[in-house]
């Protein structure tokens, strides 16, 4: 049984939406043609305290969509060349987003956005069915014992309580398989 996740999923705290999303499905459509990839990988940015959030700063225009409706997309460009995908989450005005990093056929954020073809056109976009890229729960169970957690990858900038936080959630067997572990 497949099920759209509704904005009600993402408006709980983003840390348990964070370990939640892992085995549920990122789904995109093209044209005709629908591929759902299911998240074994992601990293929370929980709140304006956050120094390794792009909200630690305030709002501004890139920012925006992170202060907005539980839900919605937040993709914002990097390093001049690649995109990246988070789902806002929380309640509005309070600036959190999960970054989706990987799946069981992609393996890092940019190189997914790249394979599903995700750019800035989905920003501030709801996570529906008629905007080309949704969330599904398929009723797949991810054991907890399986679920690791660690630090974040690329946020030394935010200084050692940040960095160090186990915001990145990763299902464990993708780390064996990915040679992470």
């Amino acid at each position: 049984m497949r099920k759209v996740l509704k904005e009600n999923f993402f408006s709980r705290p983003t840390l348990t939406v964070a370990r939640e999303l892992l085995g549920k499905y990122l789904v995109r459509k093209i044209g005709r043609k629908v591929t759902a990839l299911k998240i074994t990988e992601v990293e929370a940015y929980d709140g304006p305290r956050d120094k390794a959030s792009h909200a630690s700063r305030g709002r501004t225009a890139r920012n925006a969509p992170m202060f907005g409706s539980a839900g919605r997309f937040y993709v914002y460009f990097t390093y001049g060349m690649h995109w990246m995908l988070n789902v806002v989450t929380g309640p509005e005005n309070y600036p959190a987003a999960i970054l989706i990093c990987g799946t069981d056929k992609v393996a890092g954020p940019a190189r997914l956005t790249k394979f599903l073809q995700i750019g800035k056109s989905f920003n501030g976009k709801a996570a529906r069915p008629k905007t080309g890229l949704w969330l599904e729960d398929r009723q797949e169970k991810v054991n907890r014992k399986k679920i690791a957690r660690m630090p974040r990858v690329g946020v030394a900038y935010a200084g050692s309580l940040w960095s160090k936080k186990p915001y990145r959630f990763v299902i464990n067997c993708e780390l064996r398989n990915s040679g992470l572990a």
